[in-house]
């Protein structure tokens, strides 16, 4: 396991990241343990998870995912081994049911979210502690087009105050954001340098063959200033794997579940992804590992976080680290992408 810094910080994290979201929705507590075990043996010391898991979000399930990774550090013990991540949620999406439907940053509602994060992972400490989304009206979510409108949202300066305090507090080590964009990033990046407050040391959005969307912008700006992206989606929702080729709907299956999620679904993506699949099947390689590959070696990825519902999902995705894609592949990958190009953002 290749291991690279979290941003300017003294934290080596594993190029790969345990992601858990299907903790609590597809996988009870024995599978989650089992596969945190298994993401151990192979030497990833990265663990990702969010105060809403698991997804799709649902009062009934909210915050089972945290529950079951502190549960995990009370059975078994060795939370120093871990590099824990974790996020507030901001407001809108559908999310009603955290924190009277009104999340935002502000300093109270940090405090709140924070004890409560704590609390669930029966920690003293949050390694990294991400913002889930923009509490402002932006692009995100695979918004395009941006449209600016007024909007009554926590002043950014309030924001990293707060989080510094808990820096302070020893509470939260570092801090990141998700889901933001090149403004937001720099922003933040801007008032941390001015006042001294914590620097955020990662970004956390989605990065696949079908979404690319972060090379404009933010890639530079994760190479410059240090704050390397960490990928998530990088299978695309499991489209990347061939198993929904020819509308295939496998049984238990995210996408066979939940028909919410049609992100990466879209006719066009569709069609990308079938020529991203047969440019693996003609060089041998599996389809998923070709993809996971793909998105680790570029040079703004941190961490690649990877998802699954099965232990032998979660080995193959580990197995693609041993990976290394030929000049031959890369192109062909590169020739895809500019006739298709970011057809699921």
């Amino acid at each position: 396991m290749d291991f690279r810094p979290l941003g300017r910080t003294d934290l080596k994290v594993s190029s790969l990241c345990l992601g858990t979201m299907t903790w609590g929705e597809q996988n009870n507590q024995v599978e989650a343990f089992a596969q945190i075990d298994q993401a151990k043996a192979a030497g990833i010391n990265f663990i990702d998870t969010a105060e809403m898991y698991p997804v799709p979000p649902r009062p009934e399930t909210y915050a089972t995912t945290e529950q079951y990774i502190g549960n995990y550090f009370k059975m078994r013990g060795g939370r120093t081994n871990w590099i824990v991540a974790t996020k507030i949620a901001g407001p809108g999406n559908g999310i009603t049911h955290i924190r009277d439907g009104q999340p935002k940053f502000n300093r109270t509602q940090i405090r709140a979210a924070l004890d409560d994060s704590l609390r669930r992972l029966q920690t003293d400490w949050i390694d990294l502690y991400q913002l889930h989304w923009p509490e402002r009206s932006t692009n995100f979510f695979g918004q395009l087009g941006y449209r600016y409108q007024e909007d009554d949202f926590t002043p950014l300066e309030e924001t990293l105050a707060a989080l510094d305090d808990e820096v302070r507090a020893g509470r939260i080590r570092h801090i990141g954001l998700s889901n933001e964009t090149p403004w937001g990033l720099m922003k933040y990046l801007q008032l941390a340098e001015a006042r001294g407050w914590p620097r955020a040391v990662s970004i956390q959005n989605p990065y696949n063959l079908l979404n690319r969307s972060f090379e404009v912008g933010l890639a530079e700006i994760g190479i410059r200033e240090q704050c390397g992206l960490l990928a998530y989606s990088p299978l695309a929702f499991g489209m990347l794997s061939g198993k929904y080729e020819n509308d295939a709907r496998p049984a238990n299956a995210r996408l066979t579940l939940f028909q919410r999620f049609a992100r990466y679904n879209n006719p066009q993506a569709k069609a990308a992804c079938s020529r991203y699949i047969k440019v693996a099947r003609d060089h041998g390689l599996d389809p998923a590992q070709m993809a996971l590959a793909y998105v680790t070696a570029q040079p703004f990825v941190t961490s690649n976080i990877i998802g699954a519902t099965t232990r032998e999902q979660l080995e193959s995705n580990i197995n693609s680290t041993e990976l290394k894609l030929s000049s031959e592949v890369l192109s062909a990958i590169e020739a895809i992408h500019t006739e298709h190009p970011n057809p699921a953002p």
